[in-house]
């Protein structure tokens, strides 16, 4: 899926180091305005929501920010709940830090949202669980950060979009590359004209998850795996799906569609994100989606109303996550990895040219930055849903193996009924968004 000289996803993320109502967090502006050594008691209270191997990566990013305090932890899974209740206790303890009272540990994240003193909430369960507890977290008045690919489908990025706009949350989506350095220095020079104008973007991402064929084993105490599989279809539990206890690998359930959309969701939620980035696309998406149908047509193709036609799959002689193709040359962008052609792009005063991105060199900080001013942050709820729409109508035309037109202002397709069935696919019990 990733190629051999990306950084890893731990590499990376090392460098950046339900229906309860709960008021959102109002403090004085003398309170937000006060040194942070000065207010102990008023910093952010946040619970974590799934900490697996991705969840104790957020955790440990936000456990040393000042102006955060952890003070719950959620996972169906005991070890790694009261594993990671030990792990936020012990930073305390280790600081002397006399405000802290304690890390509480829920099987359940309703009993997490109900808190009152929660003011926001981590979000880095599997994929099928992003959008129930997002929703619920927002209606629970809690600012939330929830993982990449935002959603299991097209119904429930938007459904997260108006829970957030409609309780005036702030949320930020982890597609962290957009706090890169590399990222923004590419899309700001695409968005600039440096390399006139795109005419093609090349995406290199893996493919589309299949139906879930793993055979049952057995189950130990300990894991809740109703829980687990929340709104997805019963089945027998494996291993595979949820690794018992703390574990340092990332399970694959991304490569089933109960649960995920593959590669083209997993990665594809960080190099579609800067294409759309660098197309100005932020509200906006493709047009036209069309399959490979191995004679014309040699790959996944989309195509954008202004003519710009992005591919599935890298540019031939051009290891780089996305790279964007130009009349005037080529931007070619990976995780801490920046080329432009020609060469002489490279030396540009990005500061001074005039149509500026929105910056951020830590994800996290500027999570928090957007809490305390209500601003939205570099990855808002809206982008993350309009870039895993994206990697959603892909999946659709692998899984389908047809065209189909799309209308990004409406989010429907355009005169296909059937296909229009596609958008959300109908959760078990009560976890319906």
């Amino acid at each position: 899926m990733a190629h051999s000289n990306r950084l890893t996803r731990r590499q990376f993320l090392n460098r950046t180091a339900a229906t309860s109502i709960a008021a959102p967090l109002l403090l004085p502006a003398r309170v937000w305005g006060a040194p942070a050594d000065a207010q102990p008691n008023n910093r952010i209270a946040m619970g974590a929501i799934g900490v697996g191997t991705q969840g104790r990566h957020l955790l440990n990013s936000f456990l040393p920010h000042q102006n955060v305090q952890i003070v719950a932890v959620c996972d169906v899974d005991t070890t790694r709940r009261e594993h990671h209740k030990q792990r936020v206790e012990e930073f305390y303890a280790t600081k002397q830090d006399q405000s802290f009272k304690g890390c509480a540990a829920y099987r359940d994240f309703r009993e997490l949202l109900a808190r009152k003193d929660i003011d926001a909430v981590i979000i880095a369960t599997p994929d099928h669980w992003h959008a129930y507890p997002a929703v619920a977290a927002a209606k629970a008045g809690k600012d939330i950060f929830c993982e990449k690919p935002l959603s299991l489908t097209i119904h429930e990025a938007r459904a997260m979009v108006e829970a957030v706009r409609q309780n005036q949350r702030v949320f930020q989506t982890g597609s962290m590359q957009r706090s890169d350095s590399a990222f923004w220095k590419g899309c700001t020079l695409v968005r600039n004209g440096a390399i006139g104008d795109i005419k093609e973007v090349y995406v290199s991402v893996g493919g589309p998850s299949k139906w879930c064929d793993l055979p049952e084993e057995p189950i130990e105490p300990g894991l809740d795996w109703d829980l687990w599989l929340g709104p997805a279809p019963v089945r027998p539990y494996n291993s595979v799906l949820s690794p018992r206890g703390v574990h340092n690998h990332f399970p694959n359930w991304r490569g089933f569609r109960e649960y995920s959309g593959g590669g083209m969701t997993d990665w594809g939620a960080h190099h579609f994100d800067i294409a759309q980035w660098g197309l100005g696309m932020d509200e906006s998406g493709p047009v036209e989606i069309v399959p490979p149908d191995g004679q014309e047509v040699k790959r996944l193709t989309f195509k954008y109303a202004n003519g710009v036609t992005l591919y599935h799959g890298g540019l031939e002689g051009y290891r780089f996550g996305a790279v964007f193709v130009g009349t005037k040359g080529k931007v070619c962008v990976d995780r801490g990895r920046f080329q432009a052609e020609p060469e002489s792009l490279m030396k540009e005063k990005f500061e001074a040219l005039p149509t500026q991105l929105y910056r951020s060199s830590n994800h996290y900080k500027d999570f928090v930055d957007a809490i305390r001013s209500r601003q939205k942050p570099i990855c808002d709820v809206e982008i993350g849903a309009r870039s895993v729409t994206v990697c959603h109508l892909g999946n659709l035309a692998y899984w389908h193996q047809r065209k189909l037109t799309w209308d990004p202002a409406r989010e429907r397709f355009v005169n296909d009924a059937e296909a229009n069935t596609w958008l959300h696919r109908l959760e078990r019990g009560p976890w319906r968004v």
